[in-house]
């Protein structure tokens, strides 16, 4: 069945929103219990807003740039490779961005590429040196296509988000549990037999959720960060108007020996066109939640399909 790029684009959005209710839910809920844990839920409410407050403006101020130079990624100049500039330019207009995000490559041999930034007119396309001179005009068209998509889409801003709320749970977690070991007991000791009750069922329940939630967070921010590689496929489609670029540059990089980005990491992963930490597939159970990536298999089916 052949399948509309705009009903595909306006799905996985859809599913972006929910996720992301469920991941504030879930940050509140942790700073509620915090709260009750330290005897005022509004405290510990206002607590996990200053962290969010102080978390966001960190990684908004120095997120892209670290990211840049934690992949060891070089600048490009329209003197070192105009075509790739002229391309970046070309899919800037039609994605009506008022300025082409900066390019950057690193020097790899594998075939891989990402989108970061803070927002269209600040934002960023590294692509490795292995991908510029293995695709050709319509692949690497395409895979420019798709991070311009994350881009125009302002899936750079949604992991940005996502990767702050994952720290903020994180944050918690460890305040729950250093709160647990500094004064837990002796607050224990001075409640009466009835409180002292309630105030155990309360240390197991920020207990537990301390340890859950950090694993939680993770997996929710996995989720996003696979709907918005439908998404930014769906896009690429809509700036090139031909899906066979990018499908024909997905399964030259699921047949590629090595896709693995020796300067990425697990913070970075997510970023890519494609899973750089990947060696083989993974065989145990529920393993496709940890995955950075959707099936590269199924995106190319669903391009096929446009």
């Amino acid at each position: 069945m052949r399948k509309d790029f705009y009903s595909e684009i306006s799905a996985n959005n859809w599913k972006t929103v929910l996720l992301f209710v469920v991941f504030f839910i879930l940050v509140l809920l942790f700073g509620a219990v915090f709260g009750a844990y330290i005897g005022n839920i509004i405290t510990g409410l206002v607590i996990a807003f200053i962290i969010g407050v102080i978390y966001s403006l960190i990684m908004y101020k120095s997120g892209a740039k670290t990211i840049l130079s934690t992949v060891k990624a070089k600048p490009v100049t329209k003197q070192q490779d105009p075509y790739l500039y002229h391309t970046v330019e070309g899919l800037s207009i039609a994605a009506g961005l008022k300025n082409p995000p900066k390019l950057y490559m690193i020097e790899e041999e594998s075939m891989n590429a990402f989108a970061t930034g803070i927002s269209p007119d600040k934002s960023y396309i590294c692509v490795t040196s292995g991908l510029r001179k293995k695709m050709n005009r319509q692949e690497l068209e395409g895979v420019l296509a798709h991070e311009m998509g994350h881009i125009k889409n302002f899936d750079i801003k949604v992991m940005l988000l996502a990767a702050v709320l994952v720290g903020i749970v994180i944050l918690l977690s460890d305040i729950i549990f250093r709160s647990f070991l500094w004064g837990g007991a002796g607050r224990s000791r001075r409640s009466n037999q009835g409180g002292g009750q309630a105030q155990l069922i309360l240390i197991v329940i920020a207990i537990v959720l301390a340890i859950l939630a950090p694993i939680i967070a993770q997996l929710i921010k996995l989720a996003i960060s696979r709907k918005r590689e439908y998404l930014a496929d769906a896009s690429a489609v809509e700036l090139t108007r031909n899906p066979s670029g990018l499908a024909s540059a997905l399964n030259k990089i699921k047949n590629d020996v090595d896709v693995k980005v020796d300067s990425a990491n697990k913070a970075t992963a997510h970023l890519f066109i494609e899973n750089p930490l990947r060696h083989s597939k993974r065989k145990q159970l529920f393993a496709s939640l940890f995955n950075t990536h959707p099936p590269i298999d199924k995106r190319i089916g669903l391009l096929e399909a446009m």
